[in-house]
């Protein structure tokens, strides 16, 4: 049975703790126990749940998740309070490994970040492709827009398209919560407002969602890729290192990339696999096709 580890649950560990130290080097790992540290994107689309009993059957290890945004994730990882951290974030993962806190990043899967509105769309911005035009929009018009305002990947990949449109958002109509993805669309469905959010979610949780539906997506900047990447033993001697890359190793296999792209919602695909094992393999399936780089790379 999984168990499922909310941030704060781990925050509390971590402040019980004496000055210092950390929840993993409180007492030697479980070997039969990993701790995920991930964004709310991969639990809120429901792939974890998807995915996890299949390794916890196979391999007899645990998987204790903590679901925060990316850059809570990645502290978890910096601080050896994870063993292993799955997030959307690439320049911030690079630099997490160039920094020595994690032995490499491996690609796992890519999808796309979508804006969404009200259907009546007040900002008439509906159907445009150029994210950084209708931001810009967005702004002149002050149509209301909530933000993760969390520092998670999404956070983070709408920061980059203000920054490309040459704007610093603020005043009334521009609201930050500080809150996970699914609580996001939840609070831009309830005030009829804008948001930026992950494909995966949005469609996980269409249904719960009358007030908004897609009005923006294709541009490439809104490419959204995912990485795994383990948190380095010569940093944090007590994280279980072992554990971490036999789920790597798993995770990025035919056999479970093909997996998730079985994963779907409503009938729609959330993610599309993109390890270099499930390119490689498709290169052999079609080796008349030319394998393309993925968008972003």
């Amino acid at each position: 049975m999984l168990r499922r580890a909310s941030f704060w649950s781990a925050l509390l560990v971590m402040l019980l703790l004496p000055p210092g130290l950390h929840a993993q080097d409180a007492a030697p790992h479980d070997a039969t126990r990993l701790i995920l540290a991930t964004t709310t994107s991969t639990q809120d689309s429901g792939l974890l749940d998807y995915l996890l009993p299949v390794f916890e059957e196979q391999y007899e290890i645990e998987v204790d998740v903590i679901a925060v945004g990316t850059g809570q994730a990645i502290e978890l990882g910096r601080n050896g309070d994870a063993d292993i951290i799955l997030v959307h974030a690439r320049a911030c993962e690079d630099a997490f490994v160039e920094e020595g806190y994690g032995t490499a990043r491996y690609e796992v899967m890519y999808n796309d970040f979508i804006v969404v509105g009200p259907p009546d769309d007040p900002a008439g911005f509906a159907g445009m492709t150029d994210a950084t035009a209708a931001f810009l929009k967005m702004a002149e018009t002050e149509s209301p827009f909530v933000s993760r305002g969390d520092d998670s990947g999404t956070h983070t990949k709408e920061m980059s398209i203000w920054k490309k449109a040459d704007l610093e958002p603020a005043g009334g109509w521009y609201i930050s919560a500080g809150q996970g993805m699914g609580e996001v669309l939840t609070m831009a469905n309830e005030l009829q407002a804008y948001t930026l959010s992950d494909r995966a979610t949005y469609v996980s949780m269409q249904d719960k969602l009358p007030a908004l539906t897609i009005v923006v997506e294709g541009d490439p900047i809104l490419f959204n890729p995912y990485g795994v990447i383990p948190v380095n033993p010569d940093v944090h001697p007590q994280v279980n290192a072992a554990a971490a890359q036999v789920f790597v190793d798993w995770l990025i296999s035919v056999e479970t990339q093909q997996l998730i792209a079985e994963f779907e919602v409503n009938g729609q695909a959330l993610f599309v696999p993109d390890s270099e094992l499930w390119r490689e393999a498709q290169a052999k399936v079609t080796p008349e096709a030319t394998p393309e780089a993925t968008p972003g790379s």
